[in-house]
């Protein structure tokens, strides 16, 4: 078996366009978008800071529940890092102002005949010092 190659300008493109429009989905509350970028299945799973949840129906719900207040936020150490020319990985820390906490947000990006999806994410909150 070959190894994929990673970071073909193309797929890197499309993936951070992806990326990109997660985020500022994500920050101006467009939960149908949030909804459409994740992948339509079961297996979908996304850890947050505070809920785990299981299958696409279950993060939906998180969506249509969460406040749309205070979603602000900064990225800084954002990498994409794509294999061949359908699976990425997307790691980013984020701040949220005013506060100092560190979050922390990783995903996993799969092409499929609808586009990229996240088929996997993991959101999380340093310890404050």
């Amino acid at each position: 078996m070959s190894t994929p190659e990673v970071n073909r300008p193309d797929v890197l493109a499309e993936v951070r366009a992806a990326f990109e429009r997660y985020e500022q989905a994500l920050v101006s509350n467009d939960v149908t978008t949030l909804d459409e970028l994740f992948w339509a299945s079961p297996h979908t799973v996304r850890y947050g800071a505070t809920e785990n949840l299981y299958g696409r129906d279950a993060i939906i719900a998180f969506r249509k529940a969460r406040s749309p207040l205070n979603l602000a936020r900064t990225l800084r150490n954002t990498v994409i890092t794509t294999f061949g020319a359908d699976f990425a990985t997307a790691s980013t820390e984020f701040l949220r102002p005013p506060g100092t906490k560190v979050g922390r947000q990783m995903q996993t990006w799969v092409r499929t005949g609808e586009g990229w999806r996240v088929v996997a994410a993991h959101v999380s909150l340093l310890a404050e010092p």
